[in-house]
């Protein structure tokens, strides 16, 4: 297979090997439908600086902030229309956190000129002491992209040139951009990121041409609505695709688990059956079966009433179930 587009020269790991890692998508500050609960509505920056210190607190490997600039009216009522900027909430979460690792989950590289992304982030880096993990996608509202890029039927090849772009700005100070769409030369960028030889790349989206992209460009991968049955063939389709484009490069796997409520004593509390609910060992038993899969990074989110039930339930999954996941 040739690819088009000149791939990142070095591969970096992010979780440390032997490890399994959990981290979590932030609530408050993307509010869509599918998943916003009520509480959250009526929160603001005070419930998502408690709830970012509570993750940080219990060892999450990450923190994520979503990205969309903005949402057709056709699109407002499923997805809202409250989903906070990535690099500017994160920047701000740098400061109020001193661990967990900042992550763009998922930043629409492409509709950004590769210049402006690696400064914003690299600053992000810099100002972070190194714990910036990029989360790219190809972006999925057809209205937003055609506004801040165009072409959304190319959005795949232009996410795939952004994605060594931005690996080039990060490891070179005056970077010569690959691929037709952004010629430059000859523009130095500072500051240059703390994380070297630059800041993991994780590829977000579970399509063929996701996966493909995760195999060519990613350092890891970030699956989006993959369902537990479907994950091993997906797995063994990324590995295999690295394989051949990277040569038997390491990969970090990642995955979304179901909504988490961690039960002690009586039930409290009548939850869907979709819900992955009981004590602790009874949770850890179920994303361990996703560990035997491949995976090496898991993103929880967690059924609460309250941003107090929340940060609670935060903590318990750090001191409870994060000891049991790895062996």
């Amino acid at each position: 297979m040739t690819d088009p587009v000149q791939l990142p020269a070095d591969v970096v790991r992010t979780v440390p090997e032997g490890q399994v890692v959990y981290g979590m998508q932030l609530p408050i500050q993307s509010q869509s439908t599918l998943y916003v609960a009520d509480w959250e509505k009526e929160a603001g920056p005070d419930e998502l600086a408690r709830v970012a210190q509570a993750a940080d607190e219990a060892d999450f490997f990450y923190i994520g902030v979503c990205d969309h600039t903005a949402i057709p009216r056709r699109l407002a009522e499923a997805m809202g229309t409250i989903w906070y900027d990535t690099t500017a909430t994160l920047g701000w979460l740098a400061a109020l956190t001193t661990r967990t690792h900042l992550l763009s989950h998922v930043l629409i590289l492409a509709q950004r000129h590769p210049l402006r992304a690696a400064k914003e982030l690299s600053t992000l880096d810099a100002l972070s002491g190194g714990r910036l993990i990029v989360g790219v996608g190809a972006g999925h509202v057809p209205e937003e992209y055609e506004l801040f890029t165009g072409g959304f039927d190319e959005r795949g090849r232009h996410t795939d040139e952004a994605v060594a772009a931005l690996a080039r700005c990060f490891t070179e100070e005056f970077p010569e951009l690959p691929g037709p769409r952004f010629p430059a030369r000859d523009m130095g960028l500072a500051p240059r990121p703390v994380r070297q030889p630059r800041p993991p790349i994780w590829i977000g989206g579970s399509s063929p041409a996701a996966i493909r992209r995760t195999a060519a460009y990613g350092d890891g991968w970030l699956p989006q609505g993959t369902r537990r049955k479907d994950l091993p063939g997906q797995i063994a389709r990324l590995r295999a695709l690295r394989d051949d484009l990277r040569s038997g490069a390491p990969i970090d796997i990642g995955t979304i688990v179901e909504p988490i409520y961690l039960r002690s004593g009586g039930s409290g509390w009548d939850l869907p059956g979709w819900v992955l609910t009981g004590p602790a060992e009874q949770v850890a038993e179920s994303l361990r079966e996703l560990v035997a899969m491949g995976v090496n990074h898991l993103q929880v989110r967690f059924m609460a009433r309250s941003v107090e039930e929340f940060c609670e339930q935060t903590a318990r999954f750090g001191a409870e179930v994060g000891p049991l996941l790895t062996h």
